[in-house]
């Protein structure tokens, strides 16, 4: 041991081609430590998930002016002011409730914990349908809208929005793959270029009214009978019935505007700390800037009698941006300038729910009501599960529909309303339980935010019904039942695995429960491969009582050459082997009396050995059943009796399988231990502090300090009671033992540690007993 320590290069192991194909994609892997780096500042936030909420001033008023002016003729342009000032006031008002819900929950998850947290798991379940649903919809309205901007400055590309609408959706599903940081990076630019660029339409737009420059569009006749909306010379009585009605269908459309605004709650858990003050303020200032631009694009569409295409381009905003700049060619590039502005925040505004989805989507899996897939971060640290669930449902409902913001509209505003009314009445519940500082205030604010959102709910359901909103009704109840189901299936399995109850009835049954102390292993063989061989070595490797090789003879001549190779190469006598007939051919059957009988007849615990060999390719796989995983599921059943499939990849060269046992015999004789392929592929070499060693220099008996990351923890090691923590640097890793503790706080895998000892041996390897350590970086 006395020997410097060269640690060998870390094994080649083979990479699948998808794994090689997802690196070549979306880069190299993020590690757990790399996730604080994923956090987003203010500015980023900004950019990022209030995209979506600034970018419905693009059509909230085209789509409140479509319901008015076929109704109520010129006087809807009269009628847009008001109908601005309630959307206004409900932004205010939503505003001073979501202020509330950051502000305690700084946890990701929005209406959904706030629901969740006030009145419990299945109420809650209904903002998660109400979300997910609005997530999902969201992405197909801005990449629909998008594309209309972008037809409007190009209108030869109006008959392929469909497929630019869904080229769009894959580039920001995979710009989500490869992280949240990169994503921010690549979509919080849009949202202050539309901000400096339709912030002056709207400033120009005002001094030229101010000056009595701002023209009024006029259109042709042509135009009028073919392209454009109705627009009778109306004089509707306003207190109608009918009138209401329309009124509140135009409200309803406006009211899409607001959608986005639960974005930031959503996503709370993304910021950097302190993460409830800066999500706050970034939440305020999206509010102020979506009012500024709703309120400015309205005026301007009143004063201009902008009116909205029946195929929805050109738009009301780019007619605006037009009458604004003029038609010189410093307006004329202007306008060029607000329409890209403007396709771009539309397009990121679509962003915005592959931010909040999967954060959702993981939230509400913890509960358990949704599938624990969605759980895991993928290979950049991003949810990619739930990037492609939302990718491949926004896609499906553009196929459906279309990518026309007015026929996807109808599906739009309940689900973020529902959440909406949920936050609201959730927080007036939870000062009203907690009673804290100026409670009476903050619950009657929030209270009158739910009541008001479940009003604007039910206006949406009723005016928007038959236009499609029915769907979103229905999948509200079918959402909630199936939600509920896979949480009654996930309880019923914790039930059925509860350590607790298994140590109760066990308790109970212990003196008449029956015990082995025999261990016997069956390695069953169809054949005679290099399979069957690992599969040998590893048994022998255990340790058994006693081993049995066996053969279900379901054909007599296999049966006879089986046998007869077995003679051959002399293994009968380290493997005797046994030959059991089955004569219906019930492989599985079969099997699985045997197990029955050997527990019975050894009295002891059996293992089955099932040797599988593994196949690349789908036409390779398809030419060999899945025998294995049938047995092992049909042993399963029985007390005492274990499978254990021993995989043996067939795909391998036997020259790289050489190789890696080569280096593997190798590595064991060294006295550090390996680099994990993870630590080395991530590792940061930069110059060591003075005084540190590094570990691949590392002597026996020397006294030294050493950094590294904590890559394994294990309790209760062989050396008795201590703690085991294996800590790697690029150039090698060693084990610290504490004796006498099986916990340390904050010594847990991923963390960087300092140590100080003496270098001693441990299993052969170098370890340091005892040693003085203090924690760098936590996990």
């Amino acid at each position: 041991m006395g020997r410097p320590n060269t640690t060998p290069s870390a094994p080649e192991l083979p990479e699948s081609t998808p794994y090689r194909l997802k690196r070549l994609l979306l880069g190299r892997p993020l590690v757990n430590a790399s996730l604080h780096d994923e956090k987003l500042s203010k500015k980023s936030a900004l950019g990022v998930l209030s995209s979506d909420c600034i970018s419905s001033s693009a059509y909230g008023s085209e789509e409140m002016l479509i319901v008015l002016l076929p109704i109520f003729g010129l006087t809807g342009f009269g009628l847009l002011m008001p109908l601005t000032g309630v959307v206004l006031a409900l932004l205010v008002l939503t505003t001073l409730s979501y202020r509330q819900v950051v502000r305690i929950y700084t946890k990701a998850g929005g209406s959904y914990v706030v629901a969740r947290e006030n009145f419990g798991p299945k109420v809650a379940q209904i903002a998660s349908v109400a979300l997910l649903i609005d997530y999902i919809v969201t992405v197909a309205v801005q990449t629909a809208a998008g594309t209309a901007a972008i037809t409007s400055l190009v209108p030869p590309l109006a008959p392929y929005a469909l497929e630019i609408s869904l080229c769009v959706v894959g580039l920001l599903a995979y710009g989500n793959l490869r992280g949240v940081r990169e994503a921010g990076k690549a979509f919080a630019l849009p949202t202050y270029f539309f901000v400096f660029s339709a912030g002056p339409v709207v400033v120009v737009g005002l001094l030229r009214e101010v000056f009595g420059d701002l023209p009024t569009i006029g259109y042709s006749a042509h135009v009028r009978a073919r392209d454009l909306v109705d627009v009778h010379d109306n004089h509707h009585a306003l207190l109608t019935f009918a009138a209401v009605y329309v009124l509140m269908k135009a409200f309803a459309n406006g009211g899409a505007s607001l959608t986005g605004l639960e974005a930031i709650s959503n996503g709370v858990s993304a910021f950097k700390p302190d993460a409830g003050r800066n999500a706050r303020r970034t939440l305020s200032a999206m509010s102020v800037i979506l009012g500024c631009l709703v309120l400015g694009v309205s005026f301007l569409a009143w004063q201009t009698h902008a009116t909205p295409y029946t195929s929805g381009s050109p738009t009301v905003i780019s007619q605006v941006a037009h009458a604004a700049f003029g038609h010189s060619w410093y307006g004329n590039a202007g306008f060029v300038v607000v329409q890209i502005a403007t396709a771009l925040i539309l397009y990121t505004g679509a962003n915005t729910p592959f931010t909040g989805f999967p954060f959702l989507a993981s939230f509400i899996a913890e509960d358990s009501f949704l599938p624990r897939q969605l759980m895991r971060r993928g290979h950049r640290l991003a949810f990619s599960t739930g990037i492609l669930v939302l990718t491949l449902m926004a896609v499906s409902l553009l196929l459906g529909v279309g990518a026309h913001v007015d026929k996807l509209l109808p599906f739009y505003a309940i689900g973020v309303f529902t959440g909406f009314t949920m936050a609201g009445l959730g927080m007036a519940k939870y000062h009203r339980t907690h009673r804290e500082r100026g409670w009476r205030r903050k619950a009657a604010v929030n209270a009158t935010s739910g009541v008001v959102s479940a009003a604007v709910v039910v206006i949406f359901a009723v005016v928007k019904f038959d236009e499609g909103a029915w769907l979103v009704v229905l999948l509200f109840p079918i959402g909630w039942i199936v939600l509920m189901r896979l949480n009654q299936r996930y309880r019923a399995e914790a039930r059925s695995l509860d350590l607790a109850t298994w140590v109760r009835a066990d308790l109970k049954k212990q003196e008449q429960a029956a015990y082995y102390g025999r261990h016997t292993i069956v390695v069953l063989v169809d054949r005679l491969d290099l399979a069957v061989l690992r599969a040998l070595r590893y048994a022998g490797s255990l340790r058994p009582t006693e081993l049995r090789v066996v053969h279900v003879a379901m054909d007599s001549a296999e049966s006879a050459h089986l046998q007869q190779q077995w003679i051959e190469r002399d293994l009968g006598d380290r493997y005797p082997l046994t030959v059991v007939d089955c004569p219906d051919r019930r492989l599985v059957r079969a099997i699985t009396e045997l197990a029955y009988d050997t527990v019975i007849g050894e009295r002891a615990e059996v293992t089955l050995l099932l040797p599988r060999r593994s196949f690349r390719t789908l036409s390779q796989r398809l030419l060999h059943d899945r025998t294995a995983d049938r047995i092992a599921e049909a042993v399963a059943r029985l007390p005492h009796v274990a499978a254990t499939i021993v995989p043996f990849d067939t795909t391998l060269p036997h020259e790289v399988m050489e190789r890696l046992e080569h280096r593997q015999t190798e590595a064991a004789r060294e006295p550090s231990l390996p680099v994990p392929l993870s630590l080395g592929e991530q590792a940061v070499r930069e110059p060591r502090r003075e005084g540190v060693t590094a570990i691949g220099a590392a002597r026996w008996r020397q006294r030294l300090t050493i950094e590294g990351r904590v890559t394994s923890v294990q309790l209760g090691a062989a050396a008795g009671r201590s703690l085991e923590v294996q800590v790697c640097d690029e150039t090698g890793g060693l084990r610290l033992l504490f004796m006498g503790r099986t916990s340390i706080a904050g010594i847990t895998p991923g963390c960087v540690v300092r140590a100080t000892g003496r270098v001693g041996e441990y299993r052969g390897h170098l370890a340091i007993a005892n040693p003085e350590y203090e924690l760098l970086v936590p996990a």
